[in-house]
């Protein structure tokens, strides 16, 4: 009861808007009344007609019905002026940059709202370049992030506090997020210098702090994402402490995310170690309930495979009725991938998980300007070429699109990749209502 006696309390700004509103509703109500014959204000109407005839001598027939549409009108202005104040002095209150784009932010969480349930599975730099796109289109939408890194700032908390490595997390995060651009800065900057916090970013360890404020991880994203005000969840793909080993073709073993592409070798396989990890319970329901599920783009061995080397979470996938896209990679990555093509990154996939993880392959069709492909090759990265032949004999389904980046070329386009994923769902929902393929052309070699 005290809450609703504090809406009369002095300095609102409301109470005045409200009884305008009520006024306006009144008069509306009283028009509408008038209009039908019933007798709303008798004692009113009477000295209203006395009134009339006094002054003109008759009274002239429709004159009610003229009063009541003038009420209505009024009553309606009066009604529609109440509501928008109202609305106004509330959310100017509690969100002052949203007061003149209410119409359309309205209209933005309502229609993405609607959208389907997309699952995204990787880490790093690829997952967060598809988020920003997917994040326009849905709301609906469950990152599934790898904590096998070890490197950098999160390998420092990981040591020192006993945290899972946030790095991943927090990057996939700040793509989802929709908060002030100050607090996303904030979330991102990193502190320079000499010290204990040299190289430690800020959002790492707000992160790592609220591990130890709830005693959870878990409740440390949820946290931080209602900090950001995220479209969507993020979910670690396990809460074990897991780390991630790579043997290479020369017969070379090592043990750490990060130490992985300095040794500059081929690899043969990449593991988990301890090999028995547990999926995270919400990241299986996720994949449950998906209508769609994406595995990358990102670093193959080091940010793709570590979430599918998890068992239970590998046949969740597996079991999936959703459409299972692998979004391949622009360039080939130094020290993990280098002169590898499409069909090689999709072998690596099958030989370390085996068949059934998905049936598209999507593939970049955008070629890089020549200086550009030199400067990268200089690099250890070349251009992967569609491969639509060799993955359709593999029984696959290759999908091509124009998804380079115009400001990097070694990274997709956000707006492009969420459009081209969707429109395998888009497909694959017209296709089991037995329509057409628009825009898309079936051969031999696939879908196209």
């Amino acid at each position: 009861m005290n809450s609703w006696l504090k809406w009369l309390y002095p300095g609102l700004r409301v109470k005045r808007w409200v009884l305008l509103s009520l006024l306006g509703v009144f008069m509306v109500s009283a028009g509408v009344a008038l209009l039908a014959g019933v007798e709303v204000l008798g004692v009113v109407e009477r000295w209203m007609i006395r009134q009339v005839v006094a002054f003109t001598g008759r009274f002239p027939s429709g004159i009610i019905d003229v009063a009541a549409v003038i009420t209505l009108l009024i009553g309606l202005t009066l009604a529609i002026i109440g509501f928008r104040q109202t609305t106004r002095s509330i959310l100017s209150a509690l969100a002052p940059e949203a007061v003149s784009q209410l119409a359309d932010i309205l209209y933005e969480k309502r229609y993405r709202r609607r959208g389907p349930k997309v699952v995204a599975i990787g880490g790093g730099t690829g997952l967060s370049t598809l988020l920003r796109g997917l994040k326009e289109h849905t709301a609906n939408i469950t990152a599934i992030v790898a904590v096998s890194d070890d490197g950098g700032s999160s390998g420092r908390l990981r040591d020192e506090l006993g945290v899972p490595p946030p790095g991943d997390i927090r990057n996939t995060l700040l793509a989802l997020a929709e908060a002030e651009p100050l607090m996303q800065r904030l979330f991102e900057y990193r502190f320079e210098g000499k010290g204990a916090l040299a190289g430690h970013s800020f959002g790492n360890l707000l992160i790592a702090a609220l591990t130890d404020i709830t005693g959870d991880f878990e409740a440390a994203v949820r946290e931080s994402s209602r900090v950001l005000a995220i479209c969507g969840q993020v979910v670690p793909a396990t809460l074990d402490d897991v780390s991630l080993r790579a043997e290479f073709t020369d017969g070379t073993r090592i043990l750490g995310e990060s130490r992985i592409p300095q040794v500059g070798k081929p690899i043969r396989r990449v593991s988990l170690e301890p090999a028995e990890v547990k999926a995270n319970p919400d990241a299986l329901r996720a994949v449950e309930e998906a209508d769609l599920i994406i595995l990358g783009p990102g670093s193959l061995y080091t940010s793709v495979l570590p979430n599918l080397l998890i068992a239970d979470l590998a046949e969740a996938v597996r079991r999936s009725s959703a459409p299972k896209v692998y979004v391949c990679n622009v360039m080939t990555q130094p020290g993990e991938t280098q002169n590898y093509t499409a069909v090689d990154h999709v072998r690596a996939l099958i030989d370390h998980v085996g068949h059934g993880m998905f049936e598209y392959v999507l593939m970049n069709s955008a070629t890089i300007p020549r200086s550009k492909a030199a400067q990268y090759q200089a690099q250890g990265a070349t251009w992967i070429a569609p491969a639509t032949r060799e993955l359709a004999a593999m029984g696959l389904r290759p999908v091509v699109a124009p998804l380079i980046s115009a400001e990097n070329f070694t990274r997709h386009a956000s707006d492009r990749l969420a459009e081209a994923v969707l429109g395998i769902l888009a497909d694959e929902v017209r296709s089991a209502r037995g329509e057409r393929f628009p825009g898309r052309k079936s051969t031999a070699e696939g879908t196209v």
